[in-house]
């Protein structure tokens, strides 16, 4: 009896050392801060791209949102009216440095993403932002090294974009789109990526969105393309209004009077 009642004793010890074990223990509370902490973690991290996201689309042209470069500060607005022409061999007198709309070369300049490392002529560039372009021109005096590369990145090889050089260019960066302007001066200011995002290709601000930016077949030829001229036009330009700057004198009177012997 003695031998059986020692047999029955010993589950029950083995069971009260386990739950000994089992409460010395305790809760595995570095486990668990290391859970929150990676659940906080990917909280910040959705929010931060939530937020991120958000304040990009509102720099996305929309049917209640036509013109988001509303809300870039320094933009510079002005309305001008498309489809006006010159020939290669005239010159406009532009009401901006640089121009930004109104009458412009028949030909329009190659924007298929092409970083012009020579000035190009005025009348070619402005028409390719009547096509949805985005001309950034810069000051070579100011814009160089990582500057200078930080822009190229941003045109090469993206379609309907365009960059030159301006010499003579009052701040070292200006961003053009038609009826749209903005000068900065630095190449790591946001509001770039902020004006490209607004109104390249924006269907509501472009009299010719979608126009062809390359030039095969055009006689414009981007390995040399017409050089940009600093001199002020002259009397011979076509003003904003697409007339001369200065009209032809009037033609001398006729008479149908018999002349006097």
């Amino acid at each position: 009896m003695a031998s059986g009642t020692k047999k029955k004793g010993k589950p029950n010890a083995v069971k009260a050392a386990r739950a000994s074990v089992v409460a010395k223990k305790g809760k595995p509370w570095g486990t668990i801060a290391a859970v929150v902490a990676v659940l906080l973690l990917a909280g910040g991290v959705f929010g931060y791209a939530y937020v991120k996201v958000s304040a990009a689309e509102k720099f996305l042209p929309a049917d209640d949102n036509k013109d988001p470069s509303e809300k870039i500060a320094g933009v510079v607005r002005q309305t001008y009216s498309p489809g006006q022409h010159v020939d290669a061999t005239q010159r406009v007198a532009y009401d901006q440095s640089p121009p930004f709309g109104g009458p412009h070369d028949g030909v329009w300049a190659d924007c298929t993403g092409i970083v012009y490392p020579t000035a190009v002529r005025n009348e070619n560039m402005v028409h390719t932002l009547e096509h949805g372009a985005i001309w950034i021109a810069y000051n070579p005096d100011t814009v160089t090294g990582p500057a200078l590369d930080k822009l190229k990145s941003l045109v090469d090889n993206k379609p309907y974009m365009v960059m030159s050089p301006y010499p003579g260019l009052d701040r070292p960066i200006s961003l053009q789109s038609w009826g749209h302007q903005l000068k900065l001066d630095s190449a790591d200011d946001e509001r770039i990526d902020q004006f490209i995002r607004s109104l390249r290709t924006n269907v509501y601000q472009h009299p010719e969105p979608g126009g062809r930016c390359d030039s095969n077949g055009t006689g414009f030829n981007p390995a040399a393309p017409p050089p940009f001229v600093a001199e002020q036009p002259g009397p011979d330009a076509i003003g904003m209004d697409g007339k001369p700057v200065t009209p032809a004198p009037p033609a001398a009177p006729t008479s149908s009077a018999p002349p006097t012997q």
